[in-house]
């Protein structure tokens, strides 16, 4: 007998819909970060793309604990000399929300080739309206934060 591994093809994404209205900001990132990688899933292959697609919503609407707002700056490097970007949160959330999600999100993914295949399954939205109800999306509910 021998140990089940499966195939890229044998698994079939589905569609979880994530509604982060009130929601902590990292609590929703693990929660959707978990169903990228496909760890909910009982084959879960660390080394394949097992995960799902994942439609946040309400992005606006989440919640920032103790002062991060205020404190947290998000940087980057171009990789020139002196190529130091860095963007305060409260500015980067005043000119769009959804990319502290997807930010957030993304510093929870493996750091490898699957990284950016999984970034690409995450679809994030301001408010409740979103153009994929074709494809079916299956609410998931998030555990309730004890804070």
């Amino acid at each position: 007998m021998s140990t089940y591994v499966p195939k890229e093809n044998d698994v079939t994404p589905k569609w979880y819909l994530v509604d982060a209205e009130g929601q902590a900001l990292g609590r929703v990132a693990t929660c959707v970060a978990t169903l990228l990688r496909g760890k909910h899933r009982p084959t879960f292959t660390p080394y394949l793309d097992t995960g799902d697609h994942v439609i946040v919503l309400n992005a606006t609407k989440i919640r920032w604990t103790g002062k991060k707002l205020e404190q947290k700056v998000y940087r980057h490097y171009t990789g020139y000399p002196g190529g130091v970007r860095e963007k305060a949160a409260r500015k980067s959330w005043d000119e769009n929300p959804a990319d502290a999600v997807r930010e957030a999100v993304f510093g929870m993914l493996p750091k490898n080739k699957l990284r950016d295949r999984m970034t690409n399954r995450l679809l994030v939205y301001r408010d409740t309206k979103h153009p994929h109800q074709a494809q079916q999306p299956e609410a998931y509910k998030m555990a309730a934060a004890k804070i």
